[in-house]
C-alpha cells in the first residue's frame, strides 16, 4: 500500500524546470517587464563613460570627470527619480574611509543608496547593486581614461532603470537600490554595504548584484543573447564547524538560501521573459574572481551574482588601444543594449515577486528517520495566507513535486520516506505571491540562526 502511495504523490504535476515563483500569473510582473526603456539605459551609460575614469582613488572634486562627479550624478539620478514618484525613495550616502593593498593612501569610499520602504514588511529588504568604479590594466592607475561602460556601468545601468521602473509601484518589503564604489579595489563598496545594512537592522532576503552584464559576443566571436548566468554559492560562508558537521551527514550543500535565491531567479525567466534563459552556475563567482555579493555573502546575507553568458577579456580591465588589429578597452561599443535590456527585466521583475511575497518560511525543521514517512515543520510569517512543501530528488538540479499545507504549519508527506529525496518550504500571499523555497536547518536559513542541536547517537 505504501508504493502505491507514494507512486501516486510521484505521479503529482511536476514543475518542468523550476520552482514557479507565483503561484497565480501576475499581470503586475509583465507590467513592470514591459516598462524597460534601453534608450535610458543607452542615455545612463553614456554619461558614465563620459567621466573619463570612475576609478575609486580619481579626484573628487571635479563636476566633469572623476569618482565623486560619477557618484553624485548616480544621486541626483536616484533624487530626480523620487520627486516623480512623490519623494518615495530615501537617498542614503555610506561611507568609509579605507587603506588596503590597492588603497595606499586613506580614501573615502562613498556608496549611493536609495531606499524604497515597504509597505508592510518594512524591515526585509530585497537589494539590486551595481558598481560605478572602473579601471584599466594597472588596477593603481587612477588618471588615464577608464570608461567601464560594461564593468560596470551596464550594473549601475540595471539599478538605476529598476529604480525607475518600481518606483511607479508598492510593495510589501523594501526596496534598496545600491550604487557601489570601490569594488576594483578589493570589494570596498560591498563591505559598506553589508555594514550599513547589518547597522541598520536589515533582514536582507536577497541581493541581487549586477556585474558585467551587458556584452553578448563572447572572447570566439559567437554572439549569445538568450542567456545569463546567475553564480551562487553552495555552502554558506558564515556556516560554523558544527553546521558543517551536520550538512555534511544530512546534506545540504546545494541548498543554501542564495542556491535558492537562484532558482527563484531562473523560474522568474521561464515563466515572465521571451527567449532569455538563466544558467545556475553552482559557483559563488566565476573562477578566480569575485563581486561585491561575496562581502554580503560574508555578513551572512542571501547573494548572488548576475553576469553575461558570453564575456569578452579583450574589454575587461584594459588599457584603451589597438594591437594588431584588435580593439582593447571597455567602451560602450561593446554594450548591447537589447541583451542588457532583458537582464534589466530579470531583475526588475524578480524584485517585484520577492517584495510583493511573503518572507520564507522560518524555523523549518525536518524528521523522518527510521520512519516511512517525512514531516516537515516551520513558523507562521507575516502576510501568508498559505504554505507549500517541495521536495526532489538529491540529484535533481530544480524543485519538483509539491503539495500545498494550507495555512498549516507543518505537513506530514506520507510514503516520502527522507532518505530518498531534499525537502523545502515556500510561503505564499492571498494573491498568489510566492517566496522562495527554503531548506529544512541552518544549511538553507534564509536568516543566519545558531547550531543545531546535537545529533542523536
Amino acid at each position: 500500500m505504501r508504493l502505491i502511495a507514494l507512486a501516486a504523490l510521484l505521479a503529482l504535476p511536476a514543475v518542468a524546470h523550476a520552482q514557479t515563483p507565483a503561484s497565480v500569473e501576475q499581470p503586475l510582473l509583465h507590467e513592470v517587464v514591459s516598462q524597460v526603456d534601453q534608450a535610458r539605459m543607452h542615455s545612463d551609460i553614456t554619461a558614465m563613460v563620459g567621466f573619463g575614469t570612475r576609478h575609486t582613488m580619481s579626484e573628487t572634486d571635479s563636476d566633469t570627470r572623476g569618482i565623486g562627479a560619477a557618484r553624485r550624478w548616480a544621486e541626483s539620478h536616484f533624487r530626480t527619480i523620487s520627486t516623480e514618484c512623490g519623494g518615495c525613495l530615501e537617498i542614503a550616502l555610506p561611507a568609509d574611509t579605507v587603506t588596503g593593498p590597492r588603497v595606499p593612501t586613506p580614501t573615502e569610499v562613498v556608496n549611493v543608496l536609495a531606499i524604497q520602504r515597504g509597505t508592510t514588511d518594512p524591515n526585509r529588504v530585497i537589494v539590486i547593486s551595481g558598481h560605478i568604479d572602473s579601471r584599466v590594466t594597472d588596477v593603481m592607475n587612477f588618471t588615464d581614461d577608464a570608461p567601464g561602460a560594461n564593468d560596470d556601468a551596464s550594473g549601475v545601468s540595471a539599478v538605476l532603470e529598476a529604480a525607475r521602473v518600481l518606483s511607479k509601484h508598492r510593495f510589501a518589503a523594501t526596496l534598496v537600490y545600491a550604487v557601489l564604489s570601490g569594488e576594483e579595489q578589493g570589494l570596498l563598496g560591498g563591505k559598506i554595504l553589508a555594514d550599513y545594512a547589518k547597522a541598520q537592522g536589515w533582514v536582507v532576503e536577497a541581493n541581487l548584484n549586477n556585474d558585467i552584464v551587458g556584452n553578448s559576443e563572447g572572447q570566439s566571436g559567437i554572439r549569445d543573447t538568450t542567456r545569463v548566468r546567475v553564480f551562487s554559492e553552495g555552502t554558506k560562508s558564515v556556516e560554523t564547524a558544527l553546521q558543517a558537521e551536520r550538512r555534511r551527514y544530512n546534506g545540504g550543500e546545494v541548498d543554501s538560501s542564495s542556491r535558492n535565491l537562484a532558482r527563484y531567479v531562473d523560474g522568474i525567466a521561464d515563466r515572465y521573459l521571451t527567449n532569455f534563459d538563466v544558467d545556475m552556475i553552482y559557483r559563488t563567482d566565476r573562477f578566480g574572481r569575485g563581486g561585491d555579493q561575496t562581502e554580503m555573502l560574508r555578513a551572512g546575507f542571501p547573494a548572488v551574482r548576475i553576469s553575461e553568458g558570453a564575456e569578452n577579456y579583450d574589454r575587461q580591465h584594459q588599457d584603451l588601444r589597438v594591437e594588431n588589429g584588435v580593439h582593447y578597452g571597455d567602451t560602450i561599443e561593446g554594450v548591447d543594449f537589447d541583451y542588457l535590456a532583458q537582464v534589466a527585466r530579470l531583475n526588475i521583475a524578480t524584485m517585484a515577486a520577492l517584495a510583493s511575497a511573503p518572507m520564507v518560511p522560518a524555523d523549518v525543521t525536518i524528521e523522518g528517520a527510521v520512519k516511512p514517512d517525512t514531516t516537515l515543520r516551520w513558523s507562521a510569517v507575516p502576510g501568508a495566507a498559505g504554505y507549500r512543501v517541495w521536495w526532489r530528488s538529491t540529484t535533481a538540479p530544480q524543485w519538483t513535486f509539491n503539495r500545498s499545507a494550507g495555512n498549516a504549519t507543518s505537513l506530514v508527506l506520507t510514503g516520502v520516506p527522507i532518505d530518498d529525496y531534499f525537502f523545502g518550504v515556500s510561503a505564499i500571499s492571498a494573491d498568489g505571491y510566492e517566496s522562495p523555497v527554503v531548506y529544512p536547518g541552518p544549511a538553507g536559513a534564509f536568516v543566519s540562526v545558531g547550531d543545531p542541536p546535537a545529533r542523536p547517537r
